[in-house]
């Protein structure tokens, strides 16, 4: 929706709110510069969003009623990404059944059309994709995760799979990859949809968890590190990388981390971009899969 439109739809609110005067239609559209189709339009949009409006006269609409010390709509907070995400994992998190989800859902994407906010409201929730997902591993059906991105392989496709089980607070599936032959963890966020197939399982035998560390890296236990870290580098682990909380210990005015991991990968990429706000205190291991992810990234010995 483009800014002029945003305007219009803003004016329209406030004169089908005036208690000045009860105005047509064909009126409405003339001081809007707008087709009266067009106002048919956002009246029948406001309706969807669950806003009060009503047909007083034939031709004739008025919305009820915002207090007198509401602010007006067109001076509400901008969403930015971030703020859009965390709106939208909030409504994710309520159960798949909740009466209000949708209602808030459509408030949003309608108030908010013009922001990013609309892009998380209007794509299909991750509550829907862990419900169907949980169905299928309790019937022990196939499933088609629909455009999976993969972050490893930098693709988007579908995945055939036997999903039969989650990680933590429902962030990752476990699955059996039909087409590598090999137990994964796919990230739920990055599901398209989720199809169940009627076809059931056929490689149940080979299933068998992954184990994932603190940086979301799954496999076998490979090493352990041992870190000393600021409080803002804590934080930032932290905001990052909830489970890590498990594995952190105060000592005076630092903090150590004691962690196993599966992949050295992901406890890198962390530790580079902190490198001056943490002290490695136990990891061999560790320090020299930095030294060659520096020299194979920026040519640093």
């Amino acid at each position: 929706m483009d800014q002029p439109r945003i305007e219009k739809m803003f004016r329209l609110i406030r004169l089908l709110l005036s208690g000045e005067k009860d105005y047509t239609i064909d009126e409405l559209a003339g001081m809007l510069g707008m087709t009266s189709r067009s106002v048919y339009r956002f009246v029948d949009t406001f309706k969807e969003a669950g806003f009060a409006v009503v047909k007083i006269q034939p031709n004739v609409y008025k919305m009820y009623s915002l207090p007198e010390n509401a602010p007006e709509l067109d001076k509400l907070i901008y969403f930015s990404d971030e703020e859009a995400y965390l709106v939208n994992s909030l409504l994710d998190a309520l159960v798949p059944n909740n009466a209000l989800k949708k209602g808030l859902r459509d408030k949003l994407a309608t108030v908010y059309d013009a922001t990013s906010i609309a892009d998380f409201v209007d794509r299909r929730s991750n509550a829907a994709n862990v419900q169907n997902l949980a169905k299928a591993a309790k019937g022990k059906k196939k499933v088609v995760l629909k455009d999976y991105e993969s972050g490893n392989s930098h693709t988007v496709r579908d995945r055939l799979v036997e999903p039969y089980g989650f990680t933590t607070d429902y962030i990752d599936v476990c699955a059996y990859d039909l087409e590598d032959g090999r137990n994964k963890i796919f990230k739920v966020q990055r599901i398209g949809e989720v199809v169940i197939l009627e076809e059931g399982w056929t490689a149940e035998d080979s299933h068998q968890r992954q184990g994932m560390d603190i940086f979301r890296m799954t496999g076998p236990t490979i090493g352990h590190i041992r870190w000393q870290m600021t409080v803002m580098a804590k934080n930032l682990l932290l905001e990052e990388y909830p489970l890590a909380e498990k594995c952190l210990r105060r000592k005076v005015n630092f903090w150590i981390l004691d962690a196993d991991i599966s992949n050295w990968a992901g406890a890198c990429r962390f530790y580079v971009g902190l490198a001056k706000e943490i002290k490695v205190l136990e990891g061999k291991e560790f320090e020299e899969y930095v030294k060659g992810y520096l020299k194979t990234t920026f040519g640093e010995n």
